[in-house]
């Protein structure tokens, strides 16, 4: 395993350039302040409401699922020319990954090129055949992605970015990017007077911006709604915050109904038609006559109107498919067919299971391995090598074994960390990133990204569902 790299401090402990105004900051703070601050940010975050449901979980007294996502007081900074870098690397790889889905659903030439296994695409569960020539505005599939970045640490002390997994179909997480920021400046408003931080807090706009842009042909004022699944869905905060935020219509399956191949949503004053759908449902309960039929959560009609071009999907329908992490390993291959450029961003070295080559080092080298399900989410239905068990190894040696195209492994990575404010005072612990890119006309993001962190000490896994928390994340302006 590579060494760790520290976000704040060098190997020989002195503090980062961009951490040291923070530092001298932080030296000033005593610890009742830092635990009453924390106790202030939660007291807030409870009574807004900023919760998140983990399926299946029951509280003490067998009730409840809702839980708060922890918020840590200690920021990550990124200096400007390091996010300079990150921003176009995360642009060139967002505008291959739409070439790609085009191309899939399109002429397919990439497969022609022998470049990527038939298999691969037309086999994958994400692969939707009634996407097949169905052209969209600007040939932009995924609007909205969430790319998830680590940092792991070189032996000469440096740090180098790799992208871990690409979240396109229904990416999660930037209402708390915004609510973290909100939280920073309410607790801590001295440090924006010390600090020249960018501003994330117009991140509403510019998704509403880019909604409208892919608007149907020849509509000029777009309505723009957001479909949920419902208060139950453990996103139903976010979905609601990002309508309010846009000033748009938080609707759910049963406010729609197709008339003459367009969609309206029923209002007080009557239909009203609907043009571009920011829908935070999944492709399988979209559409009942075209998908799963007992789904309640979609638009009986919806998939006719999308393929007539008279209503926007964003994302688009079929998107899965370049997020799958089985599709993953071939990003940096897109990259140069597309764009004819190599990656700015790396991935991190990937075995796929499928090959039997790949599949052999895999089984021998279990114990030091991150071995991930390719439809897997939220840190379930994976084996950490060197935090498991020699039972819990056995078990899933079995489980590769039986069906290996399942999986794939990568190399566990010391993600780096980053100084966190926990119960015994401030310690390191890992984090990740995750930018949200915004494609419509043109690629745009706002400066950072919600930073998750494992709250575990010595744990990789950053998942809220999994006992992470989240950080403010500040780009400093040059």
């Amino acid at each position: 395993m590579r060494p760790s790299f520290n976000e704040m401090h060098a190997g020989d402990g002195a503090v980062r350039d961009h951490y040291r105004t923070y530092d001298r900051w932080l030296a000033r703070q005593s610890d009742d302040t830092m635990r009453s601050r924390r106790e202030e940010a939660e007291m807030i975050f409870r009574r807004v409401g900023i919760t998140f449901a983990v399926y299946g979980a029951k509280d003490e007294d067998g009730s409840g699922t809702e839980r708060l996502i922890p918020f840590d007081l200690i920021p990550r900074i990124i200096p400007a020319q390091e996010w300079r870098e990150m921003e176009r690397g995360l642009t060139q790889r967002v505008t291959a990954l739409n070439r790609f889905i085009h191309d899939i659903y399109h002429d397919q030439e990439i497969i022609k090129a022998g470049l990527i296994p038939p298999d691969q695409v037309f086999g994958n569960a994400q692969f939707r055949p009634e996407m097949l020539g169905v052209d969209v505005p600007c040939k932009v599939y995924a609007h909205i992605a969430g790319i998830d970045i680590v940092r792991a640490g070189n032996t000469d002390g440096s740090g180098t970015y790799y992208v871990l997994e690409d979240n396109l179909r229904v990416p999660s997480g930037v209402s708390y990017m915004l609510e973290n920021r909100k939280m920073t400046m309410r607790l801590f408003p001295e440090l924006f007077s010390e600090h020249r931080i960018a501003p994330v807090d117009h991140y509403p706009d510019l998704l509403l911006d880019s909604l409208r842009a892919v608007a149907p042909a020849g509509v000029n004022e777009p309505t723009v709604v957001v479909l949920t699944p419902g208060m139950y869905n453990s996103a139903y905060f976010e979905h609601a915050f990002l309508a309010q935020q846009m000033g748009v219509e938080l609707v759910e399956g049963q406010d729609l109904f197709v008339k003459d191949n367009f969609i309206y949503m029923r209002t007080t004053q009557g239909p009203k038609r609907v043009d571009v759908i920011y829908r935070r449902v999944d492709d399988d309960f979209l559409d009942p006559l075209a998908f799963r039929p007992d789904s309640s959560l979609g638009c009986a009609g919806l998939l006719s109107v999308y393929r007539a071009g008279n209503v926007t999907l964003s994302n688009a329908i079929g998107t899965g498919i370049a997020d799958d992490k089985s599709i993953y390993p071939y990003v940096p291959k897109m990259i140069e067919f597309y764009l004819g450029e190599q990656p700015v961003l790396n991935n991190v070295p990937t075995y796929l299971c499928r090959e039997p080559q790949d599949l052999a080092y895999v089984l021998d080298h279990l114990s030091e391995l991150v071995v991930k399900e390719v439809h897997g989410a939220g840190g379930y239905g994976m084996l950490v090598g060197p935090a498991a068990t020699r039972q819990e190894i056995e078990d899933f040696r079995a489980r590769l074994v039986a069906d290996p195209s399942r999986y794939i492994a990568q190399p566990t990575l010391a993600l780096s960390s980053c100084p966190t404010y926990v119960e015994s005072g401030i310690a390191p612990r890992h984090i990740d990133l995750r930018p949200f890119v915004l494609s419509s006309q043109s690629v745009q993001m706002v400066p950072g990204g919600l930073t998750r962190v494992a709250l575990k000490e010595g744990s990789l896994v950053v998942n809220s569902s999994q006992g992470g928390g989240t950080k403010d994340t500040w780009v400093l302006e040059a």
